[in-house]
């Protein structure tokens, strides 16, 4: 890996873990592009990147994680809850997603059939929240919903901002209550998919183990760590200032137009044998 490989790809995780283009399925179409290779540090530096993003989760929402630990609890009881669904998905189905979705021959048609799918659901999402009547305070029914839509999101291609406000809209929740609470859902996750990832590096031997991936990657992986990090960090601040302005406005449509493009993009990689 070289350092503008790492720096562009901090970029995209930064942009796209926010808006609703998900950031896993951003980070495999380049890396595939770019044929990088790091063995087994692959997943591990692209939770690193994520970790850069909870940076900026928690500067422009500290105020609203620090509301958490105040009483009656009910919303840090929310979270935790809602995040149950995604750590049992995470934990049973990731080597599995790894393995045959993102290991096979078919990466591009896989990713191209996820984007879709995020695409025509936040078209829907656009429709119906500009024509609904009524909206619902946070609660049971819009906060589970996005529990079990940021369980489906593992599937890169599947953007977890896009199904958590998704769900959370279909179940009658207000904009600015689902779009923090979205946000917020992130920081559990991502804390709990380093923590796994970073435990099965340093227990795992051979090829599969975070000191031998080290090894191949090169000298300069540190350094690309530390650009993925701070880059995906600034541009993290910037894609939700950018993500809560369109939520507000219940504005989706060129997100789906942007990524049934994208999709066309992978089909047509695929078929040059490119992925």
């Amino acid at each position: 890996m070289q350092w503008w490989q790492a720096l562009l790809l901090g970029l995209t995780q930064g942009l796209t873990e926010f808006l609703p283009v998900s950031s896993s399925g951003h980070l495999t179409f380049l890396q595939r592009v770019f044929g990088v290779n790091i063995g087994g540090a692959e997943l591990f530096f692209n939770i690193i990147l994520h970790l850069g993003t909870l940076v900026a989760v928690c500067f422009i929402f500290w105020r609203d994680i620090l509301d958490l630990f105040k009483k009656p609890f009910k919303t840090l009881l929310y979270l935790i809850v809602a995040t149950i669904p995604a750590g049992i998905a995470g934990l049973l189905l990731d080597d599995v997603i790894e393995e045959h979705l993102m290991g096979g021959k078919y990466v591009g048609a896989v990713l191209a059939a996820f984007f879709i799918f995020t695409a025509a659901m936040l078209f829907a999402t656009e429709m119906f929240a500009k024509r609904r009547k009524r909206e619902l305070p946070l609660c049971w029914r819009t906060t589970l919903p996005m529990g079990f839509a940021q369980a489906v999101a593992i599937l890169p291609g599947i953007s977890r901002s896009g199904s958590t406000i998704a769900a959370g809209t279909f179940a009658g929740g207000t904009a600015e209550e689902v779009s923090k609470f979205s946000f917020l859902m992130s920081i559990p996750v991502i804390l709990g998919s380093f923590a796994v990832e970073l435990f099965k590096g340093l227990t795992r031997e051979g090829e599969e183990s975070l000191a031998y991936s080290f090894e191949v990657a090169g000298p300069q992986f540190g350094w690309c760590i530390a650009i993925g990090f701070i880059v995906s960090a600034i541009a993290g601040f910037f894609a939700i200032k950018v993500m809560l302005a369109a939520i507000k406005k219940a504005n989706y449509k060129w997100f789906s137009l942007y990524l049934v493009l994208l999709a066309i993009t992978c089909i047509i990689l695929q078929c040059l044998g490119k992925f």
